[in-house]
Parts: C-alpha cells; structure tokens; sequence
C-alpha cells in the first residue's frame, strides 16, 4: 500500500515521476486561458453567480457575507475593519488626487496658445 501516491490531492510527485494534481491543475488552467483567453474565467464565473443567484435568491448572498464577516471579524477582531477601511480610503484619495494632476496635465496641453493681443 506504501508504493501508492497519496489519494488527497497533496501536490507531492508521485515516486513514477507523474506530475502532481497541482501541477496538473496549472497546466490545465493555462491551457484553457490560451485557448480561451482570460476574459473567458470572468464570463463563466458571471454565468455560475446568476444561476447561484437564480438557484438560492439574492439573500443568500446576503447569508453568506455575513457568515463570512463573522469569521474576519472572530479572526482579525473588529478593529481590522477600521484599519482596511482607513487603507482604502487613503487609496481612492491618492487615485483622485493622481486622476486631477492628469487631468490638469491634459488641459494645459490641450489650452489654446493665447494670442497677444493688438493694441
């Protein structure tokens, strides 16, 4: 019984050198991205979540942000939110502020020259 590979999915090679389910998974998912592009995971993840919504309803999703929300919160304790919430809220700042430099960059560029004036 030792000379068989372990049946729980463990990303260890197998002793006859056959590649891991891990590595098995990869090379299957790559393979589907370059067939199928990126964009293709986003499509059928959109697909499962409308038939998840259609299946269970709109409360499930609900349901399970919370239940979810408690694990965080028994995890990190509830100080973690501030603490994210404070990070993201810095990030949106440095983008608006980055967004209106550009923005001001472009109009400067795009301004028409003055003409002097005749007098």
């Amino acid at each position: 019984m030792a000379d068989q590979p372990p049946k729980n999915g463990s990303p260890e090679k197998d002793p006859g050198g056959e590649m891991s389910v891990r590595e098995a998974g990869k090379k299957g998912g790559d393979t589907v991205r370059e067939r199928y592009g990126s964009g293709f995971y986003e499509a059928i993840g959109r697909k499962g979540g409308q038939a998840t919504r259609e299946r269970h309803g709109a409360q499930f999703y609900e349901t399970i942000g919370q239940k979810g929300g408690r694990v965080v919160k028994d995890k990190y304790g509830s100080d973690f939110y501030e603490e994210i919430g404070h990070k993201g809220g810095q990030k949106v700042k440095a983008l608006i502020a980055e967004a209106k430099k550009m923005s001001e960059g472009n109009a400067a560029k795009e301004a028409p020259a003055e003409r002097p004036k005749k007098g």
